[in-house]
């Protein structure tokens, strides 16, 4: 797979696009050739045949880490479950800090340093005892992962800090650390009831990683997901608010068009592959339409 191919990376000054090979394919072979469609080198890590990356065995983690240095495909970041919506305030920390261990040592060995967290759903507890809760545990886990090498980032998805910036940008001031960064989904403030470019104008500094998504809200109230750019999310708009802050990390499709983790959906179907390739060509070609508009970094063409 070509780092220089037509769907490849470095568009408009972005780093790759690469994707949670999970959303294509339970397992390896299929995760793979879903990348290899679209010519791209890169992959974001979740789950190989619906096992946490963490919880792999050491043999099958091993033949995974072989497998995709052989392949030459480079892991961009991790999606932990620490902190997700999986895992409430009243939780075990032991837990996240187990599986924040387990991916210290498997970072190491496949070459990466970003692992994706969020800041854990309430469970009864009033607002300022959540807060104090997600600011005193994540401080625990950024200091444990500043030691290990590694870098956390902070999704606006589940917890306390998911859906507004004030709160996010008030959690890295209460850690202050250079081990807690930000993930930035775009499709997230359709499920959670806000416009993502509003809050990235924040955020955007801050950013070190970015999942691709869209999706419009159903008449129901609920979240249908789309192809990128042809959803409510602003997908567009929040490409042109990080290019324009000099952002040049990857873009991760995470298209929830067939895996959706938190609905329980967490399995690939046999038309996921297919859905993904089609994600991926649609974000494809948002970025060259844009570059051919306006040049890099939004500047004149």
């Amino acid at each position: 797979m070509s780092r220089h191919s037509a769907a490849g990376p470095h568009v408009r000054g972005f780093g790759p696009l690469t994707g949670i090979g999970d959303e294509a394919a339970p397992g390896t072979d299929g995760q793979l050739a879903a990348l290899r469609r679209l010519g791209w080198d890169a992959i974001e890590l979740r789950t190989v045949d619906g096992t946490a990356l963490a919880d792999l065995s050491a043999a099958a983690f091993g033949t995974l880490a072989r497998r995709l240095a052989d392949e030459g495909v480079t892991v961009i970041a991790v999606a932990s479950r620490i902190g997700n919506w999986s895992r409430p305030i009243t939780g075990d920390l032991g837990q996240d800090l187990a599986e924040l261990d387990v991916l210290a040592e498997r970072c190491a060995t496949l070459g990466c340093r970003l692992v994706r967290i969020m800041s854990y759903p309430n469970d009864g507890l009033t607002e300022t005892e959540w807060a104090d809760r997600v600011l005193a545990r994540t401080a625990v886990l950024a200091d444990r992962a500043e030691r290990a090498g590694l870098v956390l980032v902070h999704e606006n998805c589940a917890g306390w800090a998911g859906d507004r910036a004030e709160r996010a940008l008030r959690l890295l001031r209460a850690v202050d650390s250079p081990a807690l960064r930000l993930l930035f989904d775009t499709g997230n403030g359709v499920p959670y009831g806000y416009r993502a470019p509003d809050i990235l104008r924040d955020l955007a500094p801050y950013v070190v990683h970015v999942h691709i998504k869209d999706a419009v809200r159903t008449p129901d109230g609920g979240t249908a997901y789309t192809l990128p750019g042809e959803g409510e999310a602003g997908v567009v708009e929040c490409l042109e608010l990080l290019a324009a802050h000099g952002y040049t990390g990857a873009l991760s499709l995470e298209p929830h068009l067939a895996v959706r983790p938190h609905e329980g959906l967490a399995r690939a179907g046999e038309d996921a592959a297919d859905l993904f390739v089609r994600a991926g060509q649609a974000l494809s070609g948002l970025l060259y339409a844009e570059q051919r508009v306006t040049g890099p970094l939004g500047g004149p063409a």
